[in-house]
């Protein structure tokens, strides 16, 4: 049985790597978000404006590994996989057996996580560590051994390290053990001393944090007054069900269990956990996403619970039923959820895209793409247009490439031809400027909606200055950004960008 439970569960994952791969047409580059992190692997360090420091990490190991798109989609899928792996660890901890370890198998490979896992963002290593989180939470509970407490706390400092959403995971934890008949773990050494390990192991980005002004809090300011504005408290609440609809009512039982099944007493803190988390999200208006790492675990517990029917007639009914409702989700979703579609298709079949909310943009309004998709297109056009004009200029290594925004600037950096590197004072590219190099001439990629005031505005300081192209992707979020050239001035171009950078990275400073 052993055997057969270990192979079942490699075809899951197997599974689970070949749909990432394939979810995702030919006719799509790499979204403006991963640029941004493969790049953090040039320029190393404790923090960034919006992130830790464990996404660098990862990309400095895809830069050895070559760098190549497959690399970059791997370690989400990875991180996917792990996920997978530790629900089905949990299952089998909670005394499941083959038919719970596949319902919450199926109800995490058929979910939410096949989209998020697409992408190489900080949100797939988090949601594996929230389901850690819970799976140790769950060891130490019952076996009250000090080793798991040690182990969660590793697993929160390195989330931590890798998003900040873990800080509400930690907000919601306290106060959700409190209320539970486990409040006794408060007047227990290991607690305090697990606390310290973790504290210890995110001090260098707290350090960082401080010396650095804490940029961090200067970006949650600016994400709630451009982004988390638009954000309605009950759009949130109720995009909360579609990250896991073929898993619903796997999750409600495996919270109703949670309070009622006896078995499950001694893990009660984790029902807290879930409306205290939730509470915190929808009073501060969260994106709906940052939840998501929430519900693997229930669906483990639930998957447990349910499975004590199965033996029944009507038990292996409802079993199959089940069992196979991730499986039709994913099919009824599988044409509209995944950049698995040419923008053309998308364009001829809105309806459907527009009916499931996917077509709303973080500024609260509907656009022709969604914005992940619309966002993973024109990059290509971008570097390699930029490329070809680099390539007529004199004195190439006395030109400033200065983007607009971190979108551009990665994606010059990431296709470009080597020994061009763009700049940006947009996210951590502020902090990237090489001032020692004598600048003569710039060139300026400016986004659709300011070409033709910044064209003006930087034009009156140079005798040249001309639109050399722009890109044509009628579909991509960037159509009609500009590569502006502009030669020469008698302005001292460093010193410009000097007194605007130290201007930039005082603005972030809390």
């Amino acid at each position: 049985m052993k055997a057969k439970d270990t192979i079942l569960l490699l075809l899951l994952v197997l599974a689970k790597f070949i749909l990432q791969y394939t979810l995702i047409d030919g006719a799509y580059d790499l979204h403006r978000d991963e640029y941004l992190h493969l790049d953090q692997a040039n320029h190393l360090a404790w923090g960034y404006h919006s992130v830790p420091p464990f996404t660098s990490w990862i990309s400095l190991v895809i830069k050895f590994l070559g760098n190549g798109v497959f690399w970059v989609k791997f370690f989400p899928a990875l991180f996917g996989a792990l996920t997978l792996m530790v629900v089905w660890r949990s299952i089998k901890y909670l005394g499941g057996d083959l038919r719970a370890k596949l319902l919450g198998g199926f109800g995490v490979l058929f979910s939410v996580l096949l989209r998020l896992n697409t992408l190489y963002q900080p949100n797939s290593f988090d949601v594996l560590c929230w389901t850690l989180v819970s799976y140790f939470l769950i060891r130490y509970l019952k076996d009250e051994q000090p080793k798991y407490l040690y182990a969660l706390a590793i697993v929160l400092a390195f989330g931590f390290l890798n998003k900040y959403n873990m800080a509400f995971l930690m907000l919601g934890l306290l106060p959700a053990l409190l209320l539970s008949p486990q409040r006794t773990i408060f007047l227990r050494r290991e607690l305090y001393l697990a606390g310290g390990l973790a504290l210890l192991l995110v001090a260098p980005n707290l350090i960082w944090q401080y010396q650095n002004g804490f940029p961090v809090l200067h970006h949650m300011n600016e994400l709630a007054s451009t982004q988390l504005i638009n954000v309605n408290r009950l759009t949130f609440l109720s995009t909360q069900p579609l990250f896991f609809t073929g898993s619903l009512f796997v999750i409600v039982a495996g919270l109703w269990s949670l309070w009622f099944y006896k078995p499950f007493n001694k893990f009660r803190s984790l029902f807290w956990l879930m409306i205290i988390v939730l509470t915190l999200y929808t009073y501060l208006k969260a994106k709906d996403y940052y939840a998501i790492g929430l519900y693997p675990i229930y669906i483990a517990v639930g998957s447990v619970y349910i499975s004590r029917w199965f033996r029944q007639r009507w038990g292996q009914m409802a079993y199959a039923f089940l069992l196979a409702s991730p499986i039709f989700y994913f099919v009824y979703t599988y044409d509209v959820l995944y950049p698995n579609k040419t923008p053309e298709y998308i364009m001829t079949n809105q309806s459907r895209y527009k009916e499931m909310g996917l077509l709303r943009w973080e500024d609260g309004k509907d656009h022709e793409l969604p914005q992940d998709f619309a966002d993973m297109l024109g990059w290509q056009e971008l570097a390699q247009k930029l490329d070809a004009v680099h390539s007529h200029l004199d004195n190439q290594p006395s030109t400033l490439v200065l983007c607009d925004n971190y979108g551009q600037a990665g994606a010059v950096n990431f296709y470009g031809r080597q020994g061009i590197r763009a700049v940006s004072f947009n996210a951590d590219y502020v902090n990237w400027f090489e001032l020692e190099k004598p600048y003569t001439q710039l060139v300026r990629v400016i986004s659709a909606s300011v070409v033709e005031e910044e064209f003006r505005e930087t034009a009156q300081y140079f005798n040249v200055a001309y639109v050399a192209d722009s890109i044509a992707n009628s579909y991509a979020r960037e159509y009609g950004a500009s590569i502006c050239v502009f030669q020469d001035t008698d302005v001292n171009i460093n010193e410009v960008i000097r007194q605007e950078v130290e201007e930039r990275q005082l603005s972030r400073k809390w």
